[in-house]
């Protein structure tokens, strides 16, 4: 059924977009042969949002991994640099969040460890939706930012890393077997948002698989047992992951996700003063536009990185590839 339902949805887009097409050509036309130039150039912007939809569409349809069309978990890690990098954090987990809910993606919250002062140390939370783990699959990596502290009462400029690691659900199609005897669990009480319930009782379910030294949190719920149930299919995905990093080759990839999150090993900046500006350090990707990245405008970034990662060049306009 989920199957048929991502076609149907594709072959609903192709028919609406050939509409689209036809319809504002016909707008053109009409509006050229009656000199009426506000409809030309309302006809014209439209054909410009037709182009980048379509744009978008054909990457889409290179999202064939084993994992792709799954959906995905996706931590934050606050760098060192104590308050300034959990508030940090936290403005990228709300990014990712707006960006999920822009497009139609529902985002459960499963665990979440507060900073100090202010913002978070990290958090995990579950993106639901058709090509979760295809599209955010390229946000791995260290993000940089650049500000004004608004935490130094000297209102110097301070520079703040956060780690962002994504990894597919998985479901019941791929089978991942781990031997119990390789798992140690721990139990703790649950930090973050929650009520009293869920603070003063220790349901929250932590996971090492001591082979690979993989560690996963879940505190989603107030039943030790569902958090516990949950953190096992985090657990499985994890592996899966790194299984698909094997088969592809992808070891220096693997090895710079183990990496400090600091200078270095970034993907992105984003620049707040002394000027404003976003830039990916892979494609060249930049803008200036840094308030609507921060709100969840993401999509000009991940659309590049496909496009280099599937055509094997820099992509710096994606409207230009063919």
């Amino acid at each position: 059924m989920r199957e048929r339902d991502a076609l149907e949805d594709q072959l609903a887009a192709i028919g609406r977009m050939e509409q689209a097409l036809e319809d504002n050509l016909t707008l053109i036309e009409l509006g050229e042969a009656e000199k009426d130039e506000a409809t030309v150039t309302e006809a014209e912007a439209e054909l410009k949002k037709l182009k980048a939809e379509v744009s978008r569409r054909e990457l889409e349809a290179l999202l064939s991994g084993e994992a792709d069309a799954n959906d995905c978990y996706l931590e934050v890690h606050a760098g060192a640099g104590g308050t300034e990098s959990n508030d940090w954090a936290s403005m990228l987990l709300r990014m990712y969040v707006r960006w999920a809910e822009q497009h139609g993606y529902k985002v459960d919250w499963l665990e979440e460890s507060e900073g100090e002062g202010a913002g978070i140390k990290s958090a995990t939370v579950q993106i639901k939706g058709r090509n979760a783990y295809g599209w955010l699959k390229s946000e791995n990596g260290v993000h940089r930012l650049v500000r004004i502290s608004p935490f130094d009462s000297n209102a110097r400029r301070h520079t703040s890393f956060a780690s962002v690691v994504v990894f597919p659900v998985v479901d019941d199609r791929i089978k991942i077997e781990i031997e119990e005897k390789d798992v140690r669990m721990e139990v703790m009480r649950s930090g973050g948002a929650g009520g009293q319930h869920v603070n003063k009782t220790e349901s929250a379910v932590r996971l090492i698989h001591e082979p690979t030294g993989i560690v996963v949190k879940c505190q989603q719920d107030r039943s030790q047992h569902r958090n516990r149930a949950m953190a096992w299919d985090m657990l499985r995905a994890k592996i899966f992951e790194r299984e698909i990093k094997k088969r592809e080759d992808k070891a220096a990839a693997e090895q710079a996700a183990k990496t400090d999150i600091g200078w270095g090993h970034q993907i992105r900046s984003y620049v707040l003063q002394p000027y404003q500006m976003v830039k990916d350090l892979r494609t060249g990707v930049s803008t200036s536009n840094t308030g609507g990245v921060l709100d969840g405008d993401l999509d000009e970034f991940m659309q590049a990185t496909l496009a280099q990662k599937a055509f094997g060049t820099k992509v710096e306009n994606i409207e230009d590839v063919e």
